[in-house]
């Protein structure tokens, strides 16, 4: 037995060679060979290194290694994601491969020195391989630009031959074979032989490539030539007004051969390229002729996207985008669960309906991305041509595809998502009515044959996804709204825009003003008071542009050196806002007679309205003030005709004949109207004409008829949320609104209770102090 033989843990590598005294940076995937270093690591740091001969076997034995190998130490070993390991490892001495025994999770083997069978000292031979090696490195760094100066200056100060030869060959950028045969002969002069030659070769081959890059280069240089020569000669030609109409025209039809498209379009391509052909390039029709073509040829005929019908991945993408909207995203998976089952079912028309800023154009891009279909957003307010949705017929000079196919073209597909943004607003003049024109795209019958002027063609646009947007469904022409599937999108509740803005406005407005996670803290109270007393809307944009006026002073800070972290609190809020620009009429400390609180609905949410009554001596007139609009004048007179008819019996003689009635509604410059506070008025005029005072934490909404009854109304929800602001805690509501009440979530009705009403009577028994009470 040889007693220089001694056990190492065992490291295959591929495609590497590690030379003695040079250090090598690995990163190491298999399990056996991390379990190895971790040996090592645990003991004397020392491992054994190979080659394989084969890299991609994953479990060599002693047939598939080269025998000589590499003692090396264990520098550092760094954890990787995804369980690899970096390990620095430098080279020691040349080893001898005996054999190889397996242990429980890693390989051992046992390896002897390999040693020089003549050793060399340092002779005039020596010394002359030493020189002309460098040399020979000198001329291959020249060609090779890319080598590091450091290292070839490290390596050009090298005395000694051995550790000049593996450095050199450690740094060259040749096969792993080529360092294996170097590593392995026996003596130092038969490695620096092999090393000369292969360096020899290596330069040989560098100077063939620089060779071929310089003739590539020239035939380059000719070519672009060429190029330039040909666009003078066009340019001549088109000054002398001889353009290549014929060459143009061939490519047309090249372009119209290829192109995927039913046959009545190929035909009409046929026929006007045949016309382009025959039109002379000075005439104005051929520019008309030559749009018309190139219409044609880029519109997506028959190409479409490949959808993403994944339930699951879509419930996640509307869920991290969008807080709330829990009905839409309902709709939406739905559609994506039918289209699933029955790829080729109708495509509905979604029409998200509300108050501005609530996410009705971002969750339309969201639906894009779930189902993984491209995007167009199409603008409709304020279109009042109908050739904007139709296209202008190409008798019009300019004239030019509609809107809608237009879109499709940008997108290049046949089955985009298709925003119809605001179209609510279209308009409608002598020039003829879009709505109308509207009617045809929106209708799943008839959108398969829908007709643009431009294109004189039939467009298929069944296979599109139509979403429209809207602020009221009032000014939408009723035929048009029969088409579409109305989706109402309510204000979001205070807690809804809290977690918006925590979760994606102010992590948004961070970006957009330079500032990283740690520049700027604002606490969740801060953004309870911005919402409160900086805003008043249903939906986020005046949140988020509060937000931002908070990120920009904050970025000044920050850029001018004041401080490198801001931290707004409840203490330093108006520092940055300013002071409170709203206020929330909070309910009434005492019970009052003649005063009531009622709810109202604007186009920006809820709001709560105190409504006052006062009595004088007169002739019986009802004077209204507070610029009320005609529906709300006429709930006025109706209220005051109730009570006169249900107190007639308990009042003295002629007492609404001898006394003037004055009903106000402060906020006297903001106009008001709407039947929603009948019940009101009529439980103000009742509680002044008996002197009944109302409870003060008591408000009310409902329409009121001639005989009493109370009916339902709309905006249920927005009107609860601002008497819940209001520290109001009975909230009366017709009795008819019981399933919009059903339909809220717990947030909206937590913390105040709801009384249902059918008459106004009762609401006069449960909101006025009684006599027992007084």
């Amino acid at each position: 037995m040889d007693e220089n033989r001694e056990k190492y843990p065992f490291v295959p590598l591929r495609d590497v060679v590690v030379f003695p005294g040079v250090t090598v940076y690995l990163e190491i995937a298999r399990d056996f060979t991390k379990q190895a270093m971790v040996k090592a690591m645990e003991s004397n740091k020392l491992v054994v290194t190979t080659a394989q001969r084969d890299p991609e076997l994953e479990n060599p034995g002693m047939d598939e290694l080269y025998l000589v190998g590499t003692l090396a130490e264990v520098k550092q070993l760094v954890q990787l994601p995804g369980k690899r390991i970096q390990v620095v490892i430098t080279g020691i001495k040349r080893m001898e491969l005996q054999y190889l025994e397996t242990k429980e999770d890693y390989i051992e083997v046992a390896a002897k020195p390999f040693i020089d069978t003549e050793q060399s000292d340092y002779s005039l031979e020596v010394i002359a391989m030493i020189r002309s090696l460098k040399e020979i490195f000198k001329k291959y760094v020249g060609i090779n630009k890319k080598f590091n100066k450091k290292i070839v200056d490290d390596i050009l100060q090298i005395t000694d031959l051995d550790k000049l030869i593996y450095d050199i060959a450690a740094n060259l950028t040749v096969h792993y074979i080529w360092k294996q045969r170097i590593l392995s002969h026996e003596t130092v002069v038969l490695r620096h032989e092999e090393l000369a030659i292969l360096l020899n070769k290596e330069i040989d081959i560098m100077r063939i490539q620089e060779e071929i890059a310089l003739k590539v280069k020239g035939q380059v240089e000719q070519g672009q030539k060429e190029y330039y020569l040909k666009e003078e000669i066009k340019a001549i030609n088109k000054e002398l007004g001889q353009d290549d109409v014929m060459s143009e025209a061939d490519k047309f039809a090249e372009k119209a051969e290829k192109l995927k498209a039913p046959k009545p379009v190929k035909k009409k391509l046929k026929e006007e390229i045949s016309r382009f052909r025959r039109v002379s390039s000075n005439s104005s029709e051929s520019a008309v002729i030559r749009g018309y073509i190139e219409t044609l040829l880029s519109f997506p005929w028959k190409k479409e996207r490949r959808e993403q019908l994944d339930l699951n991945r879509a419930e996640d993408i509307l869920n991290e985008n969008h807080y709330g909207l829990e009905k839409v995203k309902e709709r939406i998976l739905e559609f994506l669960a039918v289209k699933a089952l029955k790829e080729d079912g109708k495509s509905p028309i979604i029409c998200l309906a509300g108050p501005p800023g609530t996410g009705k154009t971002s969750i339309a891009k969201s639906i894009a991305a779930s189902l993984n279909r491209k995007y167009v957003r199409i603008c409709l307010g304020g279109v009042r041509d109908e050739a904007e949705i139709r296209g202008h017929r190409r008798t019009y000079v300019g004239a030019m595809p509609g809107r809608i196919v237009s879109g499709l073209i940008n997108v290049k597909v046949r089955n985009p998502l298709m925003l119809l943004d605001e179209i609510d607003k279209l308009g409608s003049d002598y020039k003829g009515d879009p709505a109308s024109a509207m009617l045809e795209v929106l209708d799943p019958e008839q959108n398969k044959h829908f007709a643009d002027h431009y294109i004189e063609l039939p467009v298929n646009l069944s296979k599109v996804l139509f979403i429209c947007t809207a602020n009221t469904t009032d000014t939408i022409p009723r035929p048009l709204l029969d088409r579409m599937e109305v989706i109402q999108l309510s204000g979001y509740t205070e807690n809804e825009k809290f977690h918006i803005a925590k979760r994606h406005l102010l992590p948004k407005q961070k970006e957009e003003n330079g500032l990283k996670p740690g520049n700027l803290f604002l606490s969740d109270k801060v953004l309870h008071n911005i919402i409160r007393y900086y805003t008043r809307e249903s939906g986020v944009r005046g949140l988020e542009r509060k937000i931002a006026s908070v990120c920009r002073k904050a970025a000044r800070k920050i850029a001018s050196g004041e401080t490198e972290a801001v931290r707004v609190t409840d203490r330093n809020y108006k520092e940055y806002l300013g002071k409170e620009l709203q206020r929330i009429n909070l309910a009434n400390e005492h019970p009052e007679a003649g005063i009531v609180r009622g709810l109202a609905w604007t186009s920006v949410g809820g709001d709560t309205l105190e409504i006052e009554v006062n009595i004088m001596d007169g002739t019986g007139k009802l004077e209204l003030t507070g610029k009320l609009g005609d529906v709300m004048q006429e709930s006025a007179k109706i209220a005051l005709t109730y009570v006169k008819s249900v107190t007639a019996d308990g009042m003295p003689e002629e007492y609404f004949e001898k006394h003037d009635f004055h009903l106000h509604v402060p906020e006297g410059a903001v106009p008001k109207d709407g039947p929603s506070a009948g019940v009101t008025m009529a439980t103000a005029f009742y509680s002044a004409v008996t002197g009944k005072k109302v409870y003060p934490d008591i408000a009310m909404t409902g329409e009121l008829t001639l005989r009493g009854k109370v009916l339902a109304i709309g905006g249920l929800k927005e009107k609860l949320l601002a008497a819940k602001a209001a520290g109001i805690t009975r909230a009366f509501v017709p009795a008819e609104n019981d399933q919009d009440i059903a339909e809220m979530e717990q947030e909206v009705l937590s913390g105040i209770e709801i009384c249902y009403a059918k008459k106004v009577d009762d609401i006069w028994k449960e909101a006025l102090e009684q006599a027992e009470d007084a």
